[in-house]
Parts: structure tokens; sequence; C-alpha cells
């Protein structure tokens, strides 16, 4: 696949994503219901979907919804409808910020249909009458629409619902207000149709989602692979890993992935990278380590080739070890260093001394994510820093700045993730809080590292692909486990129901 294949959707300024509703739209009110019907019936999905980290909404549930006066309004009290259609023993509080006598006929609509199909469950409350927890509030005061300042009924209303106990609350579309002082502070915002450049990077949107109306539908999304613009990557892009294989693959048509790595002082790390990259697809795994370590581990994963190398007095990889992973680099298609290395001096020197003479693509991961290793040789790469590891190699650039300077591919790890490869900057929205534990990283470099021995052609196809596997995967962790009770060996569990999830998703 050529990296200007990225299936992405565009994340669109406010005045782009005027024009472009405009365009979809038309004026034509039959075709702007069916989409905020569509918009409302999707953030009670998701919203429903994502509930399930915090054990899942009750049937007897209480909803609250923070309306305007607009379509945001609309798509809010669309969604609450959907949620009690769904649990008939649930009800519902609207908090009209600016009373119900100025909603807008798409919102006027939308209440009535609230108020009769829930047969009076679904009742308009004050600010002042708002009382109890509720399990769920979806924040429609605005939307996109929206122009500083925040009023002072909607800065009231917001106050109100903020006081209330809430499990999860949800924006539609952008955190009304958003990032103004009082702005409406959710959990998930989830960006109906199309993602709005103030969703990234805002403090008051929780977990930003997309959720993809097919606002984009018909018009080519492999343009972007050559502009410099934000994207927002599609489950879609794990399509052909869900498919089928060729009637004649064996393992060496699959990748071989070589992984240097592992101390006496982090012996794990290496590990759970070798088990990422056994479920990511190669072929073959081939796994280099302080030979201390390689009888363990050859029997906590035998699919694995352990290879034993001279160590360090401290343990860690020593210069004698560098003829023999040469050796076996030249057999491999690609190579991922860095999982639980250390920071000897002597293992530092070896781990320069591959990358600089590494004839296969790279996966550059935690220690050798030095200055100078990430820029030496010439072999393609990808540097998977988290934001401290960033800092450390960028010297002040920015994400396209370091990825030109290397040159390579860069996966800034963080709560939305950021890949690329200097042109465009793609995002994954999905994972969470479930993945804020030791080893995560190290699953995401061998998962990666997999998949670019399987594509060594194409390091940002490998990198968006892995990132957006480790999140969907970590989803379907916390909607099954929760966020806290988990081990984060648990995820790789998920990583084969992420991909059929990716598939059904393509599918539709």
């Amino acid at each position: 696949m050529p990296k200007s294949a990225i299936p992405s959707h565009p994340v669109l300024s406010i005045e782009q994503a005027r024009a472009h509703e405009a365009r979809l739209f038309g004026g034509d009110e039959g075709k702007i219901w069916a989409a905020m019907l569509q918009a409302g019936r999707a953030v009670a999905d998701a919203a429903l979907r994502d509930f399930e980290e915090a054990g899942g909404f009750p049937e007897a549930g209480r909803v609250l919804v923070l309306a305007g006066t607009g379509n945001n309004a609309g798509d809010a009290l669309i969604a609450a409808r959907e949620v009690l259609e769904r649990h008939p023993k649930a009800a519902g509080d609207v908090l009209f910020a600016f009373g119900p006598r100025k909603l807008g006929p798409f919102a006027a609509r939308a209440w009535r249909d609230l108020s009769e199909a829930s047969d009076g469950r679904a009742r308009e409350a004050g600010a002042g009458a708002l009382s109890g927890d509720y399990d769920l509030c979806i924040g429609g005061i605005f939307g996109f629409q929206f122009r500083p300042p925040l009023p002072p009924e909607a800065r009231a209303a917001i106050a109100a619902a903020a006081r209330c106990r809430v499990r999860l609350r949800a924006a539609v579309d952008l955190p009304s207000g958003w990032d103004e002082p009082g702005a409406f502070s959710a959990d998930f915002t989830y960006a109906t149709g199309s993602v709005k450049a103030p969703l990234l990077g805002s403090a008051h949107a929780g977990r930003p989602r997309y959720l993809d109306l097919g606002f984009f539908r018909g018009e080519r999304e492999d343009k972007a692979g050559t502009q410099e613009g934000d994207r927002v990557i599609l489950p879609s892009i794990l399509g052909p890993l869900a498919g089928l294989r060729p009637a004649t693959s064996d393992k060496r048509s699959q990748g071989h992935l070589v992984i240097v790595g592992g101390s006496l002082s982090f012996p794990g790390a290496v590990l759970m990278a070798t088990l990422s990259a056994l479920r990511s697809g190669a072929g073959l795994v081939t796994s280099f380590v302080p030979r201390s370590l390689a009888a363990a581990f050859a029997a906590r994963a035998p699919e694995a080739m352990w290879v034993g190398l001279p160590e360090t007095p401290g343990g860690g990889l020593a210069q004698g070890g560098l003829e023999r992973v040469m050796g076996g680099i030249e057999r491999a298609t690609a190579l991922a260093i860095g999982p639980g290395l250390g920071r000897d001096p002597e293992t530092l020197s070896l781990a320069m001394e591959i990358v600089k003479g590494s004839p296969v693509p790279l996966v550059i991961d935690a220690d050798a994510l030095q200055p100078d290793i990430v820029r030496a040789g010439k072999a393609p790469r990808i540097a998977t820093p988290h934001a401290g590891e960033f800092a450390r190699i960028a010297f002040g650039a920015d994400l396209r700045e370091l990825c030109r300077a290397l040159p390579g591919v860069v996966i800034k790890k963080g709560p939305v993730t950021c890949v690329s490869d200097g042109g465009a900057v793609y995002h994954s929205l999905s994972g969470g809080p479930v993945l804020s534990r030791g080893g995560s990283g190290d699953i995401l470099s061998g998962l990666v590292g997999g998949l670019l021995a399987q594509t060594p052609e194409d390091p940002l196809t490998a990198a968006c692909r892995g990132a957006v596997w480790h999140g969907m995967a970590a989803d379907l962790l916390a909607r099954s486990r929760g966020q806290t009770a988990v081990e984060i060996l648990q995820l790789l569990d998920f990583l084969a129901p992420a991909l059929r999830e990716a598939a059904v998703s393509q599918a539709d």
C-alpha cells in the first residue's frame, strides 16, 4: 500500500466545516434532518458503547441533556431519545439553557419526538431543579457554530450540571463553549460527520471520538498522503489484515522481524515486545537479548527464536554481540530496537552501531531513542516516543520538523497518538487511560515492528496501522474488563477482536 492510500478523513477548520456541510445539504431541510437523526443515533451508540468501560449503562439509568437552541441541541435530544428507547426503565431531564421557546425548528422537532417517544420519562428541568445523580450527561448547548464569549445562560446551565454527580459526560461534536472559562467538560466528545480542528488538544474534550456519517463518501480519501494537513485515521486501515491471506503463503512470505533489547534491569519489556510481534502477523520473530534471559524467555514464548548475547557487567547487551546481531538482521525484513535496553554506555554504543549499519527498515523505541542513535544510518525508520522522549530527541522541533530531520516516520504517543512522515499528520482517536501503565509502549513497538516486517516498503502505513490497532484493542479491553484491574498483556487478547471489528466497519 503506497503511503498516499492511508484511509483517513481531514480535520476541518470551522470555516471548512461550515462550507462542507453547506455543499452536502444545500439548505435542504430533509437532508439536514436525516443527518441529525444519523448523528444523534451515532452519539447514543458510541456513548453506550464507551459506557461499558464504567460497567455499562444501567437499565433504570438517568440521563441529563443540556440543550441550546440549534442543531447541536437537536443532536443531543435525538441521542437521548435513542438511549431511552433502548432502556425502557430509564428517565431523562432536559435543561434548556435559553428556554424551550427559543429552540430552532430542528431542535424543537427533536424535543417533541423525545417527549412523545419517552411517554413522560423525559421532562424539562430548571437549573435549580437538577437533583440526584445522573448516569449520562449529553452536552448540546453549542457545537462548531459557537462564537465566544460563553453567554451567562449557558455558563449557568453548565455549572448546574457540573454540580451533579455524573458517571459519563458526553459532548456532541465539540464541548459547549470549547475552551472558554466555564465550558462543558466532557469525558468523551463525539465528533459527528467530521472532526473540527478545535477538538484536537481541547482541554475540555476528554477523549475525542470520530463518528463517520458518510460526509466524505465518494471523495478520494487517498489524496491527503501528500498534503500538509491533519487527518483522522479510519479503522478500515486494518481491513487488509482482517482478510484472507494468499493460499500459497508461508512464514517467509509474511516478514521476519528482528528485535534487539532487554537487560537485567528491565527484562520484561523485550518479552512484551516479542509477544506483541508474534500477534502482529509476522511470519518469523527473532529476539536478541542478554544471554542470561534467553532460556526463560524461550520457555515463555517458544514461537520466537531467542538468541543470547554477551552481557555488560551491569546486565546490558555488550559490544561483543554486534557481529551476531548484524548477521541476523541480514536475514530479516525489519528491525525493532530499544525495549528494555537500558542506558549502559556500552549498550547504547552497540545500539548506535546496529542502527547505523542496519540494511532493513527499523523501529526505534524506549532507551534507543537518543538524539544520536535515532539519526544514525540511512535505513527507513519509525521512532515511537512518548512526550518526554519526543522532547529529548526533537530539540524543540515540532512533529513534522522532526520527521524531516531524521528523516523518517514518528509515532508521537499520547492521549491522541499522532503519526507523520513530515507531510500530513495522522491522528488515531482510539485508545484511552487503560493504556496508562508500564509495557503499553513495548507492546506498540513489537506490533509496529511486526507490521513493518510485513510491509517494509511502507513505514508510514505500518505506523498508522499499529497506532490504530493498539488503540482499538485497548478500547475493547477496557469495555470488557474496565480501566483499572487489568494487566497490559491482556491487551494482546483483544488484537484479534479488534481486527474483526475493523472488518465489520469496513463492510458497513
